[in-house]
Order: structure tokens, then sequence, then C-alpha cells
């Protein structure tokens, strides 16, 4: 940075700035390596060994390792080649989303008996805003207890805690004593000179890496920066490291987040550019989107098609649709159009399929008073309980082409 960071630095006493707010009480909730806990259940003869949760292809990653396994260096979104390499006793179980979505349901309700104000960020943790539930609930430590109890007899697995007056805090404070731990923020200044910049969901490896050359590693060390230093080089983001530096996260916790979005996407065993191939596999991938909105009740208007070719590079095509859409007919037509449409030739390592700018079903969707969308929309349903009660293979389109392995995304608003 040219100018000299001395230039940007507060005069005085800078705390008076920034007020953290003691008074909230923000429980996270993380469950201890989900997937494969969740596997190590279902199958009690693989408890106490290396577990590994993913795909056994050439190019599948780790979705989850089990804590025996970390011990050999498996960590989740390594290669599973790399992850066998480390750990050649691992077993491998493949990712089984239904089962885990249905444990997680047991697990939001339990914690759902804590506050109204619960939100779910992902299938395996939430926050809890207990600030006006402290009579029910007690001091923090108990009220802490009593959520790892709720969720072990709710689902029988074990889940780390932490609490804190802010958000940020809390999520830091569940990942310090894993498996199984409670961490509870009573000296919030004592706590915020613990954490370091990688720590701090939000602030990116690019951010770690500039702050680092200026000498800057953890949060603290941010407050004899101006704010205006800080979103001058990071934006609004800059700004928030500002405030994090003090304590002060006002955050609300928000029951009900709405999705942005949701996708599917296929990693291929090997680089194609056969556009027939690729075209094949929309199939798969849109009839998956379109029973996952039809599942949540959303319909989208914005489908976008995504590519990664051989070199890793990222190519995106997207289009509005005349009105929002959960059938698979239709979403696998678009995205076949934007494939057809797109001149690069690969080869191409990944493919997938999305749909933004969701709304609940029927809103705006003309489409259903067509006699043949009518006709789809019926047929999808009933294609849908089959699925529900026999299992996601238990039918087929015609021309479908198995699935490889498969990278599943719901995306939130993020903070």
């Amino acid at each position: 940075m040219a100018e000299p960071i001395a230039r940007f630095k507060k005069k005085g006493n800078s705390a008076t700035n920034f007020t953290a707010t003691p008074s909230r009480l923000i429980a996270h909730v993380d469950m201890d390596a989900f997937y494969a806990a969740v596997e190590a259940m279902d199958q009690p003869e693989l408890a106490g060994l290396p577990l590994v949760v993913g795909g056994l292809g050439p190019r599948s990653v780790v979705s989850a390792a089990s804590y025996e396994a970390r011990a050999f260096g498996v960590r989740s979104a390594m290669p599973m080649g790399q992850a066998l390499r480390l750990c050649p006793t691992a077993a491998v179980r493949p990712v089984r989303m239904a089962r885990y979505r249905q444990v997680s349901g047991q697990v939001m309700d339990a914690l759902a008996a804590f506050s109204p104000l619960v939100e779910q960020i992902s299938v395996d943790e939430a926050f809890i805003d207990l600030s006006g539930c402290r009579r029910l609930w007690g001091p923090p430590r108990q009220a802490g207890l009593a959520i790892k109890a709720a969720v072990s007899r709710a689902c029988g697995l074990s889940c780390s805690v932490g609490l804190a007056p802010a958000r940020f805090l809390a999520k830091i404070a569940s990942e310090r004593d894993k498996p199984d731990g409670l961490t509870v923020v009573e000296d919030l200044e004592g706590f915020l000179r613990t954490i370091q910049l990688r720590e701090v969901s939000g602030v990116g490896k690019k951010a770690q890496e500039r702050l680092a050359a200026l000498g800057l590693k953890r949060l603290v060390e941010l407050r004899p920066l101006r704010p205006e230093l800080l979103e001058r080089l990071f934006g609004s983001g800059g700004a928030r490291m500002a405030r994090l530096a003090w304590g002060d996260d006002p955050t609300p916790i928000e029951p009900r987040r709405p999705v942005k979005s949701l996708s599917h996407e296929l990693t291929l065993d090997r680089d194609t550019a056969d556009r027939e191939l690729l075209a094949a596999l929309l199939l798969d991938l849109g009839h998956k989107v379109a029973r996952r909105l039809r599942d949540k009740g959303l319909a989208g208007q914005s489908l976008t098609l995504k590519l990664k070719t051989s070199d890793m590079a990222i190519v995106t095509r997207s289009t509005a649709l005349s009105a929002p859409t959960n059938d698979g007919g239709r979403i696998v037509a678009t995205a076949r159009g934007l494939l057809a449409a797109y001149q690069g030739r690969g080869p191409f390592r990944l493919i997938g399929v999305g749909l933004g700018r969701l709304a609940p079903a029927g809103a705006g969707q003309s489409e259903l008073f067509d006699a043949g969308r009518q006709k789809a929309q019926a047929l999808a349903r009933a294609e849908d309980e089959v699925r529900r009660r026999f299992g996601e293979r238990a039918i087929q389109r015609a021309a479908q082409t198995p699935s490889l392995d498969h990278d599943e995304k719901l995306v939130h608003n993020d903070e």
C-alpha cells in the first residue's frame, strides 16, 4: 500500500466508537462431522473407525470425514484419491442427502423448543437467539447444556455449541471445542483478543493475505485503523471488519431465511467436449433441480447453465424465463438451449444447472393453466411420490444418464 498505514490510525481511545451488546445471547449449534456421524449411527460397525463420505470417482471429493479420519489429515473438499492415500483403511460411504435432511429436521425441531428465533444456515448448523429466554433456560452455560441434551435425545448425535453476545462470536466459539464441545464467551474483550482473522466468517483468503502484508493477523489489530481505510480496501466488508474488531455484530437471527437459488452440479470422471453427452447429463440435473423446487414449494425465473473447463475456468450462461417454473421439462429444454448457443469448445470437467429469482410456486405461473403443462405437473407429482416412497433411483426418465458426482447447493442470503 503506497500510503503509510500510520496516516489511517485513529487518535485517542476508539472503543467508544463501537458498542457491543452484552445483553444479547446468541447460540450457534454445529453438528459434529454430521454426514459421517449419520453413517456411523446407521451402520454401528463403522463407529470409531476412519470414515469418509463422498464419491469414488477419480475426481470425487470428500464431503465429510469422521474425526478418526481427520487424525490422518483427511479434510472435507479434499480429492478422494488424496484422502485414501492419507488414510488407506478408511471406509468410504456415498452421500445420502435425503437421510441427512431427515436427521437435520429432527435437530431443527429440537432447537425450535428453545426460542422462536432459530435460523438454520445449513443442513447441520443453526443460530438461536436466546436473548429473551434467559428465565426459561437459565445462565448461558446451563442453556448450552440443555441444547446439547435436546439434540442428543432428538437424533442420537452430538453437537458443539457456542454462546456469545454477538452472532459471529457464537460461531467462532462453537469451533473452539469440537467435538461435543460447549464454549461460552463470558469475557468479551478477552475472547476478542484470541481471534485470528482466518476465523472470522466473511474475511476471505485474499483479504487475509492483504492484511497479513500489513502485519495484521488478529481481529483486534484492526482497531487502530480508521474504518474508511478498511472500507476503501475491502468495500462494505471492510466497514464490517471495523465493527467486528470491537465485538459489534447487530446481525439479527432471521427464521426461515429465503433460499436465493438452487442448483445441481456434476463433476465428470473424464473431461469431455461431447455436446450430446453434456445435453444428456442436463436431463438428470434439470429434473433434480425441479424436484427440489417442488419439494420446497418454489419456482424459479432465472436459469443458469454452469460449465467448468479442463483448465478450471468457470463459464456461466443465464436467461430469464417468461414466468417462474419448477417444471423439469422446461428447465432441461432451456438449459440445453443455453448449451447449444455457447460456442466454447471445451473440453469440460463439470456441468451444472441452477434456478434463481425464486418465488412460491404458482406466483405468476400462467403456464399452469395450459393443459399440457397441467399434465406435466401431474406426472411430476406422481414421480415425486414414487421417489419419496421407494428411493431416488426407483424411477428414471428414458435416456437419463446415471449421475456421477453431484454437488448440491442451496444458497442463502449471507451476512
